[in-house]
């Protein structure tokens, strides 16, 4: 049976080709992301970690987790710590570090290499006795020796253009500095070699900027000969304070870092892990069809097989064989094609999120097996239930000559199954749909009334078949005798019709439902920032550590073209064990720059010990405006009592809660830091140049964002970028499975209606009507497959998308018609694509050998 399956392959190898284009696309998806987790994981390795080959044992600073940002730059790291560990037995050598993260500007004022947040390195250069730190040797110019001086490596200098003498601006975490470039190193920091900047400044200007004077942010520690890291880490524990500083070794801190690097790379492989789950959904309708219709053409050779004394077990053996052979071409077709996919996904991703770390790939055992298993066991899974077919073939089914329909029985069965589906999938989304509330077990929910309506419709498509394609007859007949027989030509084998329609059904559904969610979140995220935000421009901290300095804020208010700049500052409210945030605002300005709707009460009232809420926090803690509750600010322990001047419509640019500004920049982590800026311009412009100027009054500080309304909508709709994006990417692996499909469903059509064909041809039909009549066949079939898709999909995103209303209140179902008529205009297109090979090569048959076909 081994053999006759081989031949069967090789016989229909035409035929099969198409089932492994299908199915090596899932397995490249599956295969490509593996093998990119892993390269990305060992990128990500070296270039977010130290190298720890020399290091036995890090000391780090410990604080308290009330203490601010001031506080924790004076830490116990100091000079004579540095003594006395460089005199614990075991100790070889001693390493003090002030390191931090320094963002340059480039000379257009950009930030250097945007994006590279994990890698703007920062550091001290501490000499030995030689005069030279081993770290970094010098390549240019000398070492800094004052705080006006800095040095960079090669590669940094290189992308910025930098040289010895230039004026470098860059920032830490406030305002914009600038010092001369005095040297240029090398280095082999895997994070600088993987992409990052390295920026050095002599031992007193790194520890100011990074920790305190005469401080440092941590200590390496290399062990002597026979010297295990543990036995030193516990040595090393004797002699620091144990409330704050502590040891750790090398390998605790790598296997933390694994940890890590596990949880920032396990993102970026859920997208392409879908694609492959979808690809290998819809590719198993292909298998599924293509080995039902070769058990179909080939039931007299099975009823022979039989009849010769084959039992069942191995008539089923033998397909399954088959199925097996054309997987395991898959998954070697699959793995190269998904070479090339690891290959392309960090450009892809680094496109949308920020530059990723480059490394070499790596192919470890688990995308090898994955691609075998995924590739052979979705297909033999998939023929599973044609080779139960095959093996209830008859022998006596070898003296017939047509193929019996599928019983009455069978088919009430499907129909009640399919309805239960129906009912089940429907009802359940009906439900949530008066929820409002975007939970998880709601997402949940829905996410399972999606698959049962999807379920629903592929179970039921058989049977919907017969009158939707006889709806659509209305339109083809109008082809007169060529419409009429493709029409009849589809009605012939629902089964089929519907099998063949199911990826385009699968993947219609999917796209539809994207479009229309992200176009209804995209629309309330417009509709969100026009009616919160009354400012054109939003000047804010890249980094949570980042405040704008008070001389930019006043900068702001002077420049050309502005109205109103007023300062926000951003805290906590702590309020009965609840955490919400607070902004803390000028009242005479806020109603320049914010457009808050008061349900009572008013902001001209902020003051000290006066705040507003807004209108879910007051429903949640029962206030209304006179209302009086205890709370606590930012890093304040004291709970004090707060009147409640209003309450306003929830608001996202204004928080959960308002305050006076001076009271909450006294409590802030960071005390007296402004976190954003917002401006009102003259006429409400928004300009290149008008964004040149405000960039300039703050310094051209790269840890700065200086965003037009436009910007923020964009910036705050990732997640929708994210669904189209999704959504292009099924569209095209949809297309592609799909036009697989019709071609192989057609082109075996064509081979069973050979001498029908031929009959045609004899009575007077052309070759141009023989194409046509495929063509529109195919066109039928699609159009079958899509009109079902778009009912469940755009169903679906209303249901799902009923739930956002309770975190997006502006959300309403908005049809995107242009994107849906797109995906129709395309199946069509498929379908008519997919018709051009089946087609020609059915016109090319002659009459005379086409009618002596047997």
């Amino acid at each position: 049976m081994l053999r006759t399956a081989l031949r069967n392959v090789l016989a229909h190898k035409a035929r099969l080709l198409m089932t492994v284009l299908a199915v090596c696309l899932g397995v490249a998806f599956v295969s490509g992301t593996l093998v990119f987790a892993d390269s990305s994981a060992a990128a990500f390795r070296a270039a977010a970690s130290k190298n720890f080959a020399d290091i036995a044992v890090s000391v780090d600073p410990k604080f308290a987790p009330s203490s601010n940002a001031t506080d924790q730059r004076t830490t116990a790291l100091d000079d004579a710590l540095v003594r006395k560990l460089a005199k614990v037995p075991g100790v070889n050598t001693v390493r003090p570090l002030a390191d931090g993260s320094a963002t340059l500007s480039a000379k257009d004022g950009s930030p250097l290499r945007a994006g590279r947040t994990w890698s703007n390195l920062a550091a001290a250069y501490v000499p030995g006795a030689d005069g030279k730190d081993d770290r970094y040797p010098l390549l240019k110019g000398h070492a800094p020796r004052s705080g006006d001086e800095l040095a960079m490596d090669a590669g940094t200098a290189a992308t910025g253009g930098f040289g010895i003498g230039d004026r470098v601006r860059f920032a830490t975490d406030g305002p914009v500095l600038s010092k001369r470039l005095v040297g240029i190193v090398s280095t082999k920091d895997p994070r600088v070699t993987a992409g990052g900047t390295l920026t050095l400044f002599d031992k007193a200007t790194a520890q100011r900027l990074f920790a305190s004077p005469g401080h440092y942010t941590g200590i390496d520690l290399s062990a002597a000969p026979g010297t295990s890291q543990a036995e030193l880490s516990q040595r090393v524990t004797t002699v620091l304070p144990a409330d704050r500083a502590e040891a750790t070794t090398a390998t605790a801190q790598a296997a933390q870092q694994a940890t890590n690097v596990d949880r920032l790379t396990r993102g970026y492989q859920k997208m392409p892990m879908i694609f492959a789950g979808v690809s290998l959904f819809i590719g198993s309708f292909l298998i599924v069809n293509t080995f039902t219709m070769l058990v179909n053409r080939r039931t007299r050779e099975i009823a022979l097989l039989r009849a010769i004394g084959a039992s069942r077990r191995q008539v089923v053996r033998s397909v399954l064989w088959e199925a097996a052979l054309v997987g395991l071409a898959a998954s070697v077709v699959g793995f190269v094609l998904g070479l090339g996919i690891a290959m392309a996904l960090p450009h892809v991703l680094s496109a949308s999120a920020g530059p990723l770390p480059s490394g070499p790939l790596v192919i470890g055992f688990q995308p090898i097996a994955a691609a075998l298993a995924v590739g052979v066991g979705v297909t033999v899974l998939a023929a599973w239930l044609p080779s139960r077919q095959a093996a209830r073939i008859a022998p006596v089914e070898a003296l017939r000559t047509a193929e019996q329909p599928p019983s009455a029985a069978r088919s009430r069965i499907r129909g009640l199954v399919g309805l239960v589906l129906l009912a089940l999938g429907a009802g359940l989304l009906v439900s949530l749909t008066g929820a409002k509330d975007a939970s998880e077990s709601n997402l949940q929910d829905a996410l399972l009334g999606c698959a049962l309506l999807g379920a629903a419709l592929i179970v039921l498509a058989p049977l919907l078949a017969v009158p939707v394609i006889r709806l659509l007859g209305r339109l083809t007949g109008r082809f007169g005798i060529v419409g009429r027989l493709a029409r009849e030509n589809a009605l012939r084998d629902p089964r089929r019709t519907a099998a063949t329609a199911s990826a385009l059904l699968v993947t219609t559904a999917l796209v539809s439902g994207l479009a229309v969610i992200g176009n209804s979140t995209g629309q309330a995220l417009d509709r969100q920032a026009a009616s919160g935000l009354g400012a054109d421009y939003v000047i804010s901290a890249g980094a949570t550590t980042t405040t704008i300095d008070a001389a930019a804020a006043r900068r702001l208010t002077d420049a050309s073209g502005v109205r109103t700049a007023t300062a926000i500052a951003d805290s906590t409210l702590f309020l009965g064990g609840m955490t919400q945030p607070i902004s803390g605002v000028d009242p005479a300005a806020v109603a320049d720059v914010l457009r808050l709707r008061f349900v009572s009460g008013s902001a001209k009232d902020l003051g000290p010990g006066r705040i507003a809420v807004s209108r879910t926090l007051a429903e949640h803690n029962g206030l209304s405006a006179g209302s009086r509750l205890n709370a606590s600010i930012g890093r304040s322990e004291n709970v004090k009592p707060y009147t409640v001047t209003g309450v306003y419509d929830d608001n996202p640019v204004a928080g959960a809660a308002l305050g006076y500004r001076a009271e909450v920049q006294a409590h802030s982590f960071v005390p007296d830091s402004v976190q954003r800026v917002l401006v009102r311009t003259d006429h409400g412009t928004v300009s290149k140049e008008m964004e040149g100027r405000l960039r300039t009054a703050v310094g051209n500080n790269p840890l700065l964002k200086v965003q037009d309304r436009n910007q923020l909508v964009h910036e705050a709709a990732g997640t929708v970028g994210n669904l189209l994006t999704l959504m292009y990417g099924l569209l095209a692996i949809g297309a592609v499975i799909a036009t697989l499909g019709i071609i192989n469903t057609l082109a075996m059509s064509v081979s069973e209606r050979t001498r029908e064909i031929g009959v045609l041809r004899a009575i007077g039909m052309d070759r141009v009507g023989i194409r046509r009549m495929i063509r529109i066949e195919a066109v039928t079939v699609a159009a079958f497959g899509t009109l079902l898709g778009l009912v469940g999909g755009v169903f679906g995103a209303w249901a799902v998308g009923a739930l956002a209303n309770g975190a997006l209140t502006t959300y309403s179902l908005a049809l995107p018609s242009g994107t849906l008529a797109l995906v129709c205009l395309l199946s069509l297109a498929i379908g008519a694509v997919a018709a051009a090979l089946p087609a020609r090569r059915a016109a090319t048959l002659s009459p005379l050998e086409a009618t002596a076909e047997r």
